[in-house]
């Protein structure tokens, strides 16, 4: 545990090294913020800080930066007072007129979201829709396109729409699709994902054309439902971090990138916020993938028990920590509310 008074050097450390980007000696903390103590007492306590892990010193003649460890340090003693952090009110006001404007169309929710959370904090948004295995299906629906050709849509409660064009075997008539449709429709409503496979696994090809047509059409529900969940993260603002000091190594852009455009890697990142209590914040070698060593990752859930997704802000350890996790958490709270 560090002292009151270290934790105000600290603090003081970080903020200025988050808006410079250069690396922080004790004259400029003297200067520049009220830490009612001497020249001699912080560089005193600079030098412990040092010595204990929270600081490194890049070059002999260079001033000091955080470690990952002194960034934690930080971020747990921000959590304790973010209430008086991060965003103003009318900042706080404007992430809800957003969503005021809005139609509830699940895709454009998501987009807007991820605008908005890389508008506010200038790093790059994630974010993932609840999964469609755990939602209830409302509708499916199986649209004619050809004679041997439809389109199989499927429709759940929270809002999210899947489909798939399904070949037939064989020629098949409007007239049989439509009863396929009504009898989809009616075994499956208020279904979630698990259940359909499960009555998939049940469900036998033997019969007429009529069995034989919505077995396929039940086979094109699943994968639907099981593409879609590998296809339901959503980024957006990388330019905004390309644009951060850190990412002008193009060792440690690419990836980040890659990573980025890896939907199903993403996934099983977000997975570990699931089981996280508000937000998350992730820091540098905490997170479990490489690519992400020398990142931040600020997460939290949002929506209800039975459909929950994840947002969040990927930007460098020298990140804005206080904006980041209020942006994070007022975002998430009104998708929440807009989802509800």
């Amino acid at each position: 545990m560090l002292n009151e008074r270290r934790r105000a050097v600290l603090a003081a450390l970080v903020d200025e090294y988050v808006s410079t980007t250069q690396p922080v000696g004790s004259k400029v903390l003297v200067e520049r913020h009220r830490l009612g103590c001497s020249p001699a007492t912080v560089r005193a306590e600079l030098a412990a800080l040092e010595e204990s892990g929270f600081l490194r010193q890049p070059h002999i003649s260079a001033g000091r930066v955080p470690t990952d460890t002194g960034y934690r340090a930080f971020v747990d003693d921000v959590h304790e007072r973010i209430g008086a952090l991060g965003l103003s009110s009318e900042e706080v006001g404007s992430i809800h007129t957003a969503y005021d404007a809005l139609e509830r169309e699940l895709p454009d929710v998501m987009r807007e979201t991820s605008i908005l959370l890389s508008r506010f904090t200038n790093y790059v948004a994630v974010v993932a829709a609840p999964a469609l295995r755990r939602a209830r299906i409302r509708r499916v629906s199986v649209v004619p396109l050809a004679e041997r050709r439809a389109l199989v849509v499927v429709v759940t409660d929270s809002g999210q729409v899947a489909n798939r064009t399904l070949d037939l075997d064989v020629p098949v008539p409007e007239s049989t699709l439509g009863e396929v449709e009504r009898y989809l429709t009616a075994i499956l409503e208020d279904k979630v994902g698990e259940q359909v496979v499960s009555i998939r696994d049940d469900a036998s090809a033997h019969g007429d054309e009529f069995a034989h047509a919505m077995l396929q059409v039940l086979d094109e529900v699943v994968d639907c439902l099981k593409e879609a969940d590998e296809d339901r993260v959503v980024t957006g603002g990388v330019a905004a971090l390309l644009a951060q000091p850190e990412l002008s190594d193009p060792g440690v852009a690419r990836p980040l990138m890659e990573l980025l455009e890896d939907g199903l890697t993403m996934l099983k990142v977000l997975s570990d916020v699931m089981h996280s209590g508000g937000v998350a914040v992730r820091i540098g070698h905490e997170n479990p993938v490489s690519a992400l060593g020398g990142m931040s990752f600020v997460a939290s859930t949002y929506g209800s028990l039975d459909h929950t997704g994840v947002i969040g802000v990927i930007g460098p350890t020298r990140m804005d920590y206080p904006r980041a996790i209020t942006t994070v958490r007022t975002v998430a709270d009104t998708l929440t509310d807009v989802l509800g």
